[in-house]
């Protein structure tokens, strides 16, 4: 159902088959799903959220339609690519036709200065080759040694365990990168998409994405983002492939318990109703996902409780006119991180509407939006010409305290598989082991490792087209 109102059919009135429980309509219990009812399993999906989409999602904001956050994926990333093509989603979050990144730096003596990441149609490592030689925002010395230590990072065998025991600061040390190196260039990366500092950062997961992202393919970090609201890709299409492959959606619809029948089979129980399922899919929080696991599904189930989190803070301007003509861009010497015009994606019908996105935010998450309005908004003037005397219609913040898992140190050997112990019953989130770092490709792939295992357990074929992706990777 998608309009949120309560439907008295149960499984019981399906047609014979096998039957799932899906628990949370993030991206995770989204690809869940898709892949069970793909296969021919009769699924619900239950959300406890008036909508779906999980963290990805949108709001109004009187006539303006607010992400909670800018959210951007790669290349690289195929499974999200896939599940954009299977949502009709595609052509609403293109990409990049080619790697480029605009980055602004304001802490040279000399003042404002521009700088670009950016690739040429050559085989790796020869693509990022110009650019890092042209690169202003370091020193000949300082990109001579991020040569050295990118070879270095591609030789690190992602398989090692030992690597997740290790912060990537200390190995960037290490290695001969400057605090301006990792400052200019790897945290540029690296915060945006581990969600926290070099020296807070499993060696793991940052060598996970720096591989693939940049060292994997000549165009894997071309860079894709929503042109529209995250709502339309993320709730109203997800909704509509999810209807079309005739899955039963419930939101507002918040489990309290999740219990083995006698049968072999499981209840699962939302008030006023137990829905009866051959298997069902934890696609939760890590913390929601301990509180409703049954004794015994899991060896370590405190593991869940000591995967730490991260959040990550977004700052919304509107203009009343244009002040920036570029998609985006990144900064440097300056608390801004990285600015996206959304403008157009948003419905504002004139001036200019940006937002900021803040990740590692542990030290601002909490601040006053008058604070922050008295911080960011002369950033933007010293960013941005354009910017200076321009009105501001608007400023307001979103705040996801629990945005992210965090990529610590040791967070590895925390983060479970999709199976359980208790048979029937699977893991899925971007927090659970894809070896990703918690991105809406993580999600999806958790997604699918999840659908995988309960259809083997079920006795189902795996639909061909959902593993399409891995053989793009």
């Amino acid at each position: 159902m998608s309009d949120g109102t309560r439907s008295e059919r149960t499984h019981d009135d399906l047609p014979s088959g096998r039957t799932a429980v899906v628990i949370g309509g993030g991206l995770a219990g989204i690809t869940a799903a898709l892949a069970l009812a793909d296969a021919g399993v009769h699924v619900t999906l239950l959300e406890g959220r008036p909508r779906l989409g999980g963290l990805a999602f949108s709001f109004q904001r009187g006539d303006l339609t607010v992400d909670n956050g800018q959210h951007v994926y790669l290349r690289c990333c195929t499974a999200y690519r896939w599940f954009l093509d299977r949502i009709e989603g595609a052509a609403l979050a293109p990409l990049q036709d080619r790697l480029d990144v605009p980055v602004l730096d304001l802490a040279k003596p000399e003042g404002r200065r521009l700088g670009r990441l950016r690739r040429d149609p050559l085989p790796v490592p020869l693509h990022l080759g110009r650019s890092l030689a042209a690169y202003p925002h370091l020193s000949l010395a300082e990109r001579v040694r991020v040569g050295r230590a990118a070879l270095a990072l591609k030789g690190l065998d992602l398989a090692d365990p030992s690597l997740d025991t290790q912060d990537f600061g200390s190995w960037l040390a290490a290695h001969g990168q400057s605090a301006r190196a990792v400052e200019a260039l790897w945290d540029l990366v690296g915060v945006a998409t581990l969600n926290a500092v070099a020296g807070d950062a499993s060696l793991g997961l940052a060598a996970m994405v720096f591989k693939t992202g940049l060292l994997s393919g000549p165009g894997a970090a071309d860079i894709g983002w929503a042109h529209v609201p995250l709502g339309e890709l993320h709730d109203r299409l997800a909704r509509k492939a999810l209807d079309s492959a005739g899955v039963r959606t419930e939101v507002r619809t918040r489990v309290t318990s999740v219990s083995t029948n006698k049968n072999g089979t499981w209840g699962v129980q939302v008030p006023g109703e137990t829905l009866t399922a051959d298997a069902v899919v934890l696609a939760v929080a890590q913390r929601e996902a301990y509180d409703l696991l049954p004794a015994g599904a899991l060896d370590a189930p405190q593991n869940l409780l000591e995967i730490g989190t991260a959040p990550i803070l977004n700052v919304h301007v509107v203009y009343d006119r244009t002040v920036l003509t570029k998609p985006f861009f990144a900064a440097l010497g300056s608390p801004v991180q990285w600015v996206f015009d959304r403008t157009q994606a948003s419905g504002l019908r004139s001036g200019q509407y940006l937002a900021l996105s803040q990740s590692a935010a542990q030290d601002e998450i909490d601040t006053p939006v008058a604070d922050l309005r008295e911080r960011y908004l002369p950033e933007l003037e010293r960013l941005l010409p354009g910017a200076r005397g321009a009105g501001v219609r608007d400023f307001f913040v979103t705040r996801e305290r629990t945005a992210t898992f965090a990529p610590t140190p040791g967070v590895g050997r925390l983060r479970p598989g999709a199976r359980t112990k208790a048979s029937g019953l699977y893991l899925a989130g971007a927090w659970t082991a894809t070896g990703w770092p918690a991105t809406m490709e993580s999600a999806v792939r958790s997604g699918v490792s999840a659908a995988d295992a309960a259809l083997c357990t079920l006795g189902r074929p795996r639909p061909r087209h959902l593993f399409e992706f891995e053989e793009a990777a």
